[in-house]
C-alpha cells in the first residue's frame, strides 16, 4: 500500500480518537479502539531467548500477555523506568500484547484535515507501520497502525497462521 493510499484510509471517515503517548522526545498516536487499558509499569518474567526489547510476560487476570518495550524496539537513546512509565495493553485481532511507553499524554480527535501522509524516510518503524501524521494546534503526532507493528514478523507475536 502506497503513502498515499494510507493518508486516503485516514481521512476516508470522520475524525478519529486516538490515545497519545510518548517516547523519548517524539508523540506518537494509537487507534483508542485498540487499547484495552492502561497499568502502570510492573517487571514481567523475563521469557530466554526473546528479542530485548521483549520485557517477558505478565499474567493479567488469567492470560498471558507480552510485554514490548518500544523505547527498546524503536532505538530511543533512553529507556528508564519511572512513575510515569505505562504499559498499555492492547487488544488486537489475534492476540493481547502490552507496550511500554514513556507516559500517556491524552486521548485526542484528529478531524481529517488535520492528518498528513508520512514522508517516505528511512526509519526503525516499518513504513508499513506508519499512517502518518497529525497535528493539532503546535502538536505533531506520528500515527502507528499498531496491530501492523505487533504482527511484523521481528516481534515473534503472532503465528501467520493466525
Amino acid at each position: 500500500m502506497g503513502v498515499m493510499e494510507k493518508a486516503d484510509d485516514l481521512t476516508s471517515s470522520d475524525a478519529r480518537e486516538y490515545l497519545t503517548f510518548r517516547l523519548d522526545q517524539e508523540e506518537y498516536g494509537i487507534d483508542i479502539l485498540k487499547v484495552q487499558e492502561i497499568r502502570g509499569y510492573e517487571p514481567p518474567t523475563r521469557v530466554a531467548n526473546a528479542p530485548n526489547f521483549i520485557k517477558g510476560v505478565v499474567n493479567l487476570r488469567g492470560t498471558i500477555v507480552p510485554i514490548v518495550d518500544m523505547r527498546l524496539k524503536f532505538n530511543c537513546s533512553k529507556a528508564e523506568y519511572n512513575s510515569f512509565t505505562v504499559v498499555i495493553i492492547l487488544n488486537l485481532r489475534h492476540r493481547i500484547v502490552g507496550i511500554v511507553v514513556d507516559s500517556v499524554s491524552d486521548v485526542m480527535e484528529l478531524p481529517p484535515e488535520s492528518l498528513k501522509a508520512a514522508p517516505d524516510i528511512d526509519s526503525v518503524i516499518d513504513s508499513a507501520a506508519v499512517l502518518g501524521l497529525g497535528s493539532l494546534g503546535d502538536r505533531m503526532l506520528i500515527l502507528l497502525d499498531i496491530e501492523r507493528l505487533m504482527s511484523a514478523p521481528d516481534m515473534g507475536l503472532v503465528n501467520v497462521a493466525e
